[in-house]
């Protein structure tokens, strides 16, 4: 039996993304419109959801509204967040609020709302397996149906892993003691924490400022104590100046990607401010209602830096920390109720790729070998969402390179690029030896773009329009679904393996 007929007998996606955030969620949205592109994504949870522990009142994103799930790749989606303004009667109040940065809560309604459209989309499905049959090239994804307790087996192509990270947590951490938590449940135990006479927050991040800030803001109505203790020298604010901003381009990837391995790992260590500080606003919120605070209430109050946490002592009464100074390498203690652990998160590997794990590449330093295009695997087959901080810098986990991420993903299963990539966008020249190449950035070089649509050429299936002119922006390259008799349609993917590109 020939590949075509038995494609004619059961479904074979040509991608199947495995896990639902943002990243997943925005190539599902991108991948719908492409016609004859067979795709589908699944996720253990019901619904979409996105960190609804840290979904506090006060807290917003860190990137523009422009990072949305599809802007970056295709301005002229239906699922922009811009048009979920419009759909929802949000547009006139956004514009008025004249900030670019949205609310957190916000944007998990706008992914909601774009979830709730998607047809490619399953929840409520965890895959346990997935396994691939070398004869034809297929990868067999099995789980079960946690609505109808059904197991069943999905085919595909091409693989997305979209699993997210998880909570990180110090080694030998109790976290079975209701009394010690992760940031990641805050929401859900915060009335808890709350009737504690003593609370302490460690780490110096976002979500950790997050947590004492909220706390905070009732401290005199609870009369907790409440404590903030870091290992971090200081309570770094997140550098987000411009030409900063120019090392979460493409440009940046391609030249960090081409370092030496060792050279990475120093650089990712260095850059720590550039993606893991806490928004200078808020530290500055912080430190003015502290001070407004002190105005009209006693209360107790302590924040401290240069603290590693080594043990947390669970007595019945109370639980007891253990620092080591950094600077003055002596030991401390401190005596609290309760304790949120904002120490972050890192990637696992999920447990169902075991009867595949021997196909995917890894370094010398037991890492994921993330390739260019993101995939991980000998064949250029299994692609990876929020993965590669070690080989693609601190572009990995911004919600604005996730559209970039996506295109390049998109290309490299399709063979052509769907929507423009753009490849060079940053004034600086990070690789030297491209010094003589720099393309020129001025009036003349942006006045040759012509806005007249009807001037805009026409794209053939099989064009790539990463490789058109750079003038020219052209928004989608339509491709075509090719009959294969009555009633059956034969998939668009039709991409060479990685190594023939």
């Amino acid at each position: 039996m020939t590949t075509q007929q038995r494609e004619m007998d059961r479904e074979i996606f040509d991608l199947l993304g495995i896990g639902i955030g943002p990243f997943n969620l925005g190539l599902a949205a991108l991948s719908e419109p492409i016609d004859g592109f067979n795709c589908l994504f699944l996720d253990a949870k019901t619904s979409f959801d996105w960190h609804p522990g840290m979904l506090l009142k006060s807290s917003r994103l860190q990137t523009p509204f422009m990072s949305d799930l599809v802007t970056m790749a295709d301005p002229t989606s239906r699922y922009s967040y811009l048009n979920f303004a419009k759909k929802t009667g949000r547009l006139y109040p956004f514009y008025i609020r004249e900030n670019f940065f949205l609310p957190r809560h916000e944007y998990n309604l706008y992914c909601q709302w774009v979830s709730q459209q998607l047809s490619n989309l399953k929840f409520g499905f965890k895959v346990t397996q997935v396994d691939y049959n070398a004869g034809e090239g297929i990868y067999r994804v099995t789980g079960f149906d946690r609505r109808s307790g059904k197991t069943h087996t999905y085919q595909c192509r091409k693989l997305v892993l979209g699993t997210g990270t998880e909570p990180y947590l110090p080694k030998d951490c109790p976290i079975q003691d209701a009394r010690v938590m992760h940031t990641a449940s805050y929401m859900q135990q915060k009335t808890y924490l709350q009737s504690q006479s003593a609370i302490t927050v460690i780490g110096s991040g976002q979500s950790a400022a997050e947590v004492f800030y909220d706390l905070l803001q009732d401290i005199d109505t609870y009369g907790y104590q409440l404590n903030w203790m870091t290992r971090s020298a200081r309570f770094y604010p997140l550098e987000y100046t411009k030409l900063t901003l120019e090392m979460t381009s493409p440009d940046y990837v391609d030249y960090f990607h081409e370092l030496a391995p060792e050279k990475r790992c120093a650089l990712i260590a260095s850059q720590k401010s550039l993606y893991k500080g806490i928004n200078a606003e808020l530290i500055n919120d912080i430190y003015d209602l502290l001070y407004q605070k002190r105005l009209i209430a006693d209360f107790q109050c302590q924040l401290m830096t240069n603290v590693a946490l080594t043990r947390i002592q669970t007595d019945p009464d109370a639980l007891k920390l253990h620092f080591q100074h950094q600077e003055q390498d002596t030991p401390l203690s401190q005596t609290t109720g309760a304790v949120v652990l904002g120490t972050g998160y890192h990637y696992r590997l999920p447990e169902f790729i075991k009867e595949i794990k021997q196909q995917i590449e890894f370094d010398d330093a037991g890492q994921l070998s993330v390739q260019r295009d993101y995939s991980i695997d000998i064949r250029g087959d299994i692609f990876v969402q929020n993965v590669g901080l070690h080989t693609h810098g601190i572009s990995s986990p911004d919600l604005g390179m996730g559209c970039y991420r996506n295109g390049i993903i998109l290309k490299a299963v399709l063979g052509y690029a769907p929507y423009h990539i753009e490849e060079h966008i940053a004034f600086q020249t990070f690789d030297p030896a491209k010094l003589a190449n720099h393309q020129p950035c001025g009036a003349n070089a942006i006045n040759i773009l012509n806005l007249n649509p009807k001037n805009f050429p026409k794209t053939s299936p099989h064009n790539n329009t990463a490789d058109a002119s750079p003038h020219l922006y052209p928004t989608q390259t339509p491709t075509s679904s090719m009959s294969a008799g009555a009633g059956t349609k034969m998939s668009v993917l039709m991409a060479p393996n990685k190594e023939a590109q």
